[in-house]
Parts: structure tokens; sequence; C-alpha cells
């Protein structure tokens, strides 16, 4: 992958936390670029890619975009939250979780198209 077309992002933000591979999606990656560039705002990614041994997708029945490299976790809250899911859903992401209470809140952004989608849900 070109880290040079994403100039807001590099690679490390985006590497398993388990095992440090990251094999993330160049279409996924160019909609996010896209996302980011609209927004104007520095983005902080919590999770990007993981692969299948992390402990949170080897729990899963089975594993989740994050391990396809279609999906990423920003952490944000209030308005920055809004303004990320609206970009996000401008910008074709199919899948946004939202987490907005308590600590660590976050939006989870992913681009799949294997289920029913467009798709919103809360943690």
């Amino acid at each position: 992958m070109d880290w040079s077309r994403y100039p807001n992002f590099s690679e490390d933000e985006f590497k398993c936390s388990h095992t440090g591979k990251c094999a993330m999606d160049s279409g996924f990656m160019d909609k996010l670029q896209a996302l980011r560039s609209e927004l104007a705002e520095a983005m902080t990614v919590t999770s990007g890619y993981r692969d299948t041994s992390h402990p949170v997708e080897a729990s899963k029945g089975r594993p989740g975009t994050h391990t396809r490299g279609i999906a990423v976790d920003i952490a944000c809250d209030g308005q920055q939250a809004y303004r990320i899911m609206a970009l996000a859903m401008k910008h074709g992401f199919t899948g946004i979780g939202v987490s907005q209470s308590g600590g660590g809140r976050f939006l989870h952004l992913d681009t799949f198209t294997g289920g029913p989608r467009p798709n919103v849900w809360s943690y």
C-alpha cells in the first residue's frame, strides 16, 4: 500500500496492536482520506487493522470487518462525532457503530457490503 496517498494518516496508526500487521484495504483508505480531508480536523484512530488472532476478534463467532482492513474506530465525541457521522454517510461508509457514553467514546466506520446495509448501531 502506498501510504503517501493518505497524508493525514500513517501505517503505524492502523497496525494490529496484537501482531503489528497492517492489511488495510486501499479503497477503504481512499474513502477515509476523503472524509478526513473534508472534515479538516484531526482524527484519532484507536483501532484499525486487527489480525484474526487479536483477542477481540478471536473471541467472536466469526472475525469482523477490522480483520478485512475495511474498518476503523475513531476517538471522538459531541459535535465532532456528529460531523464525522454525517461525512461517513456522504462518503459511502456502510456501517457506523456509535459509542458515545462513558469513557472511551468513539465511532466505528466500515465499508462492509455483505449484509443488510447501510447499518447504524450503538455499543
